[in-house]
């Protein structure tokens, strides 16, 4: 019985370090990269990018977001960003991002 529940705890402690290590390996994104930020024509940006729940988005030059050090934490799953600007998601100021 002592074994077993060895074994039992054992699992556990295996499987948080898991969890903790996926954490502690996000990656941070700088939106729109060397695009120049948070601007038009965004909508392509993550194509070929493997986003993960956890990952970060620095929104630099958004003007939601001013403080220089703003940042958003993905979920898994897909999050879609638009501007609320007229005639901005015409011009591509919009995304979808997928995170695993």
């Amino acid at each position: 019985m002592v074994v077993g529940r060895g074994i039992s705890a054992t699992m556990v402690v295996l499987c948080m370090l898991g969890v903790l290590s996926e954490m502690a390996h996000a990656t941070t994104y700088v939106v729109g990269g060397h695009i120049g930020g948070w601007a038009f024509n965004i909508t392509d940006w993550p194509n070929g990018k493997k986003f993960k729940g956890g990952d970060i988005l620095a929104p630099p030059g958004s003007k939601m977001y001013q403080s220089g050090h703003d940042s958003i934490t993905l979920d898994s799953g897909i999050t879609y960003f638009i501007c609320t600007s007229y005639g901005h998601c015409e011009a591509k100021m919009k995304m979808a991002v997928n995170a695993a």
